[in-house]
C-alpha cells in the first residue's frame, strides 16, 4: 500500500493505494484495532496480506473455530470499548460466527465482522461457498452490506466501524467479493471519526430527580451500557452522592466496588420486592429484571420504574415507566443529580438502606457455611470459596455455563469495572473460549480465569490448542456434574424424569487441555480445590482445574428466562 500527501492549500488529505485488504486493514487500525481474530480462509487472504505488510503489521490471531474468532472479536468490544475485528472465510466460515454476531446485538457490544464471499466475476454460476450472507446476518446486526468493489472498501469499512462504536452499540457486518478484495483502489486515508454523543433532554431529567425527591425506597440498577458508554464514574458518583442501594449486572458488575456499603445485590429481592421506585440505568427491562415489574405482591403497589437509556431504541417499549431519559450515561447520570442536588427536599434513606445492609450481611453469613462446605460429591459453591480469595483485583472472569455460572454469578463480586464478562441477555454457550483469548490480549498483566460448566466446555475446548499456540496462559474452571444441569431439574419438576441432560460421568477435561499443550488435573476433595487453584496461577500455561461437583446442588433459580 502506497500513501501520497495532496497538499493544496485548500485541503491537506492523505490518500491511500493498495489492494483492498491492504486498505481495510488501514481502516481497522484508524478505528483502533490491534488484533485480527480469524480462521485461514482463501477467500480473506489479502486482508492477511494487508496485517503482515502494515506498518507496524498488525497481530493476526488465529483459531480452531470461526465461532471462536467472532466471540473473542465480540468480547474485545467489551473489555476494551473499541470494536473487535473478526475476518470469516466465505460461506460456513462466516455463518459459524452469526451466534456470536447475535451475542453482540443483544450485549451492545462493539465489533466488526468482514466476510468473504464468492468472486463477482462468478455469481451465479456456484462458485466455492457461494451464498448472500448480509441477508442472513441482517436481523442481527446494525449493519450488514456487501462493499461491492475495491473501492467501496475504504468508505463502506469506515461506516460499519463508526456503526458499531454508536449507541446503541453492536456488531457491523460487511462481505467483499474474493476477487475485488484483491483488485487494487484509492481513496483518502481513514480519520476514525468520533460517534456523535447523544444529549438528554434536560426536561426528562428533571422529572427524573423529582421523583427520586418523592421517593421512599428506591434502587438504583446499573448495567452493561453503563460500562460501554465510558460512565462508570458517573454511576459511582451518581450512587454515593445520592445515597441510593445499587444492584449491578452484566459489565456493570465492579462500577460500585466489592464491598461498597451501598451494594445490596445480595439484598437483591428484598430490595426489589420493598422498593417503591426502582432507576435502572444501562441495561433492557428482561427477564433478569422481571420485565420492568418490581414488587406488586400481597396487595402492594408495584414500585414505579424509571429507565435510562443510552439511545432513544433502548428505552422500554413494554414496561409501565414512571420517568425515562436518553442519551450519552455520563451527561444523563450528571444531569439527573445535578437536577436531584437542586431541588429543596432531599429526602432521607439511611434507614432503607440500613435495612438492606443487615440482609446484605445476613445473606453474607449463610453463603459462607455454603462457601465452605466440606460436602461429598463436591458443592459448587465451595469452588468460589476458594477462588474468590485469590482473586487479584485486576482479575478478569468469565463465565461461561449454567447452573456452575450462575453460582459465580452470586459470589464472585468484581473490585473493579470491565473485570465481568458473560454471554449477557442471549445466554449463548461456547463463548468463554474465545472471551478468554480476548481477555489475555486485552489484559495481558492481569488474571484471566475462565469459568466452564462441563456442558459449555464440550462447546469450545478444542481452542486450547489457540491458547497454546499463541502462549497465552489462561486459569479454566470446570464445574463437572456430569450434566446440563439447568435443563436437567426443570425437566424433572415438570415431568417427574429427565431425559438428554446426562454427560459422561466424570470426563478428565483437564486431559484434553494436557493434549493439547497445556495443564490441569481433576478435584475430587474440597480441600484439594485450593491448591489445585494455586498451582494454576502459577504455571505459565493454560491450566484446567477439573472439579467434580453434585449434581444434586443445584442453583435455587427464581426465573427461568420465559
Amino acid at each position: 500500500m502506497t500513501t501520497t500527501d495532496d497538499t493544496t492549500p485548500e485541503d491537506r488529505t492523505t490518500a491511500l493505494t493498495g489492494h483492498a485488504g491492504a486498505l481495510a486493514v488501514a481502516v481497522a487500525r484508524a478505528h483502533g484495532v490491534e488484533t485480527m481474530f480469524t480462521l485461514s480462509g482463501a477467500h480473506v487472504f489479502p486482508m492477511y496480506d494487508g496485517a503482515v505488510t502494515a506498518d507496524p503489521p498488525m497481530r493476526l490471531l488465529d483459531v480452531r473455530h470461526e465461532q471462536t474468532a467472532a466471540f473473542a472479536a465480540e468480547a474485545t468490544g467489551k473489555l476494551t470499548r473499541v470494536p473487535g475485528l473478526a475476518v470469516l472465510t466465505a460461506g460456513p466460515g462466516v455463518t459459524n460466527g452469526v451466534s456470536a454476531i447475535a451475542q453482540a446485538q443483544f450485549a451492545g457490544s462493539p465489533m466488526v465482522v468482514v466476510g468473504g464471499r464468492a468472486p463477482a466475476n462468478r455469481w451465479g454460476s456456484g462458485s466455492l461457498q457461494e451464498l448472500d450472507q448480509p441477508p442472513i446476518i441482517a436481523p442481527v446486526a446494525k449493519l450488514a452490506r456487501t462493499l461491492h468493489t475495491a473501492g467501496d472498501v475504504l468508505p463502506g469499512l469506515d461506516a460499519a466501524f463508526l456503526a458499531a462504536r454508536s449507541a446503541h452499540r453492536g456488531p457491523a457486518f460487511v462481505d467483499i467479493p474474493m476477487d475485488e478484495l484483491f483488485n487494487t483502489a484509492s481513496g483518502p486515508a481513514p480519520g476514525a471519526p468520533v460517534p456523535a454523543r447523544i444529549e438528554p433532554d434536560p426536561d426528562a431529567l428533571t422529572e427524573v430527580a423529582e421523583l427520586l425527591s418523592s421517593a421512599a425506597r428506591p434502587v438504583l440498577v446499573l448495567g452493561t451500557d453503563v460500562w460501554a458508554d465510558g460512565a462508570e464514574q458517573a454511576a459511582l458518583r451518581f450512587a454515593e452522592e445520592t445515597g441510593m442501594p445499587t444492584i449491578t449486572n452484566g459489565m456493570g458488575r465492579g462500577v460500585l466496588p466489592a464491598g461498597h456499603p451501598l451494594l445490596v445485590t445480595k439484598a437483591r429481592g428484598a430490595a426489589f420486592n420493598g422498593s417503591d421506585l426502582v432507576v435502572v440505568v444501562g441495561t433492557p427491562l428482561d427477564f433478569r429484571l422481571g420485565y420492568g415489574v418490581f414488587g406488586g405482591k400481597d396487595g402492594a403497589s408495584p414500585a414505579q420504574v424509571v429507565h435510562l437509556a443510552d439511545s432513544p431504541g433502548q428505552v422500554s417499549g413494554h414496561a409501565d415507566l414512571a420517568g425515562s431519559a436518553c442519551g450519552d450515561l455520563t451527561w444523563v447520570l450528571d444531569g439527573v443529580l445535578a437536577a436531584f442536588q437542586d431541588l429543596v427536599r432531599r429526602p432521607d434513606w439511611s434507614g432503607w438502606l440500613a435495612d438492606l445492609q443487615d440482609r446484605v450481611a445476613a445473606a453474607s453469613a449463610r453463603d459462607a457455611a455454603l462457601l465452605a462446605a466440606e460436602a461429598d460429591p463436591i458443592h459448587p459453591a465451595r469452588i468460589y470459596g476458594e477462588l474468590v480469595p485469590r482473586l487479584a483485583e485486576d482479575a478478569v472472569v468469565i463465565g461461561d455455563g449454567g447452573d456452575f455460572v450462575s453460582f459465580a454469578g452470586k459470589f464472585v463480586e468484581p473490585r473493579r469495572p470491565g473485570g465481568w464478562l458473560d454471554p449477557g441477555p442471549y445466554g449463548c454457550l461456547g463463548a468463554g473460549l474465545g472471551s478468554a483469548i480476548a481477555a489475555r490480549v486485552a489484559r495481558p498483566s492481569a488474571q484471566v480465569v475462565l469459568l466452564l460448566g462441563d456442558g459449555a466446555a464440550g462447546f469450545s475446548l478444542m481452542d486450547v490448542d489457540t491458547l497454546v499456540r499463541h502462549r497465552l496462559p489462561v486459569v479454566m474452571v470446570v464445574g463437572n456434574n456430569s450434566a446440563w444441569a439447568l435443563e436437567k431439574g426443570p425437566m424433572q419438576m415438570l415431568y417427574g424424569y429427565d431425559v438428554a441432560a446426562d454427560l459422561a460421568h466424570r470426563t478428565s477435561y483437564d486431559g484434553v487441555v494436557r493434549a493439547l499443550g497445556g495443564a490441569g488435573e481433576t478435584v475430587t476433595d474440597p480441600g484439594g480445590i485450593g491448591p489445585a487453584l494455586d498451582r494454576a496461577f502459577a504455571a505459565d500455561v493454560p491450566y484446567l482445574v477439573n472439579v467434580i461437583t453434585d449434581v444434586e446442588a443445584a442453583y435455587p433459580r427464581a426465573t427461568f428466562g420465559i
